[in-house]
């Protein structure tokens, strides 16, 4: 009788631009059910409102932030609008030993990190039907002034310019996040049944 090996765990680097739609992306994903593993960044800026420690971001304070940075425990870190941002090395590893997919939401920065340190994961890259849809959704979370904004968009424009360094795009347009969400799972789908499978080790 022939027997298939289960494939073996992914991990998966979900990015994009400020105010792309990642988060929403996130909390969709969840909803579907699936064996995955939601890395938790940890982040030293303050909780907005609805958010959840543990679940949304590990909310630090600085000086634990910078201590856990000089014990090498974060994959990968950096600051970001003046808040520091990093990947706790456990939240990947535990994923992958667990069997489960690793989904990790991380910046474009961060993304590159991660893909030079483990080649083998899936980038995904979510992309705004236009930078004025961009522009609209930053207005509509109301958490930046008129110069942040303008240093968002300014930032996602240089991002943007860079969607071809990752394997998959997905844009989220308007009202069209259920199709994004698809996409996202197709493709993971499709990952899982590759001939040559991705084996994603963390060192």
């Amino acid at each position: 009788m022939l027997e298939v090996n289960p494939a073996p765990p992914l991990l998966v680097i979900l990015s994009g631009p400020s105010g792309v739609g990642k988060d929403a992306a996130l909390e969709e994903l969840k909803k579907l059910d699936r064996p995955w593993y939601f890395a938790v960044t940890a982040t030293t800026r303050k909780m907005r409102a609805g958010e959840r420690d543990g679940v949304d971001y590990l909310f630090l304070d600085e000086d634990i932030f910078s201590k856990m940075r000089e014990r090498d425990e974060f994959l990968e870190s950096a600051q970001v609008y003046g808040r520091w941002y990093g990947v706790p090395r456990n939240q990947v590893r535990n994923g992958l030993n667990s069997g489960r997919d690793v989904i990790l939401k991380i910046d474009v920065q961060g993304a590159e990190t991660v893909r030079r340190l483990i080649p083998e994961a899936v980038s995904i890259f979510m992309l705004p039907a236009s930078l004025d849809e961009l522009r609209a959704r930053l207005a509509r979370r109301m958490t930046e002034t008129s110069p942040d904004m303008d240093l968002r968009l300014k930032v996602a424009q240089e991002e943007l310019a860079r969607v071809s360094e990752f394997d998959y795009r997905v844009v989220n347009r308007d009202n069209c996040l259920e199709q994004a969400i698809l996409d996202i799972d197709a493709i993971i789908s499709a990952e899982k049944c590759r001939m040559k499978p991705r084996m994603a080790q963390l060192l």
